[in-house]
């Protein structure tokens, strides 16, 4: 008998795959899994990634390469530090520089 993925394992999936120095979005993980309507699932499934991951949730951004919410991560300011740690440009904005770091999932 085999196992069933659940939906949120599935973008832990993918989220793994996330180079170093490269971001995606909720969206873009939620079309690469078949569901283009569900990137705010993404995002819950992001919350709820097990303590003691290694999972690098701090490349995930919204569309308009914006941090996560002030309480993921310990803060905007930490997200953004992994992010720069690996090379990852932000624009004048904050928001990370989408042309040079998107990856999208296949």
């Amino acid at each position: 008998m085999g196992t069933t993925e659940t939906f949120f394992e599935r973008v832990w999936g993918v989220a793994a795959k996330v180079p170093r120095g490269k971001v995606t979005t909720y969206g873009a993980i939620a079309r690469a899994l078949g569901s283009p309507g569900a990137a705010r699932t993404v995002g819950w499934a992001m919350r709820a990634v097990p303590a003691g991951s290694r999972l690098p949730c701090h490349r995930v951004v919204n569309a308009a390469g914006d941090m996560s919410p002030e309480e993921a991560f310990g803060g905007r300011d930490v997200q953004r530090s992994l992010l720069e740690s690996e090379g990852v440009a932000f624009d004048i904005r904050g928001h990370v520089d989408m042309k040079r770091h998107l990856w999208i999932p296949s």
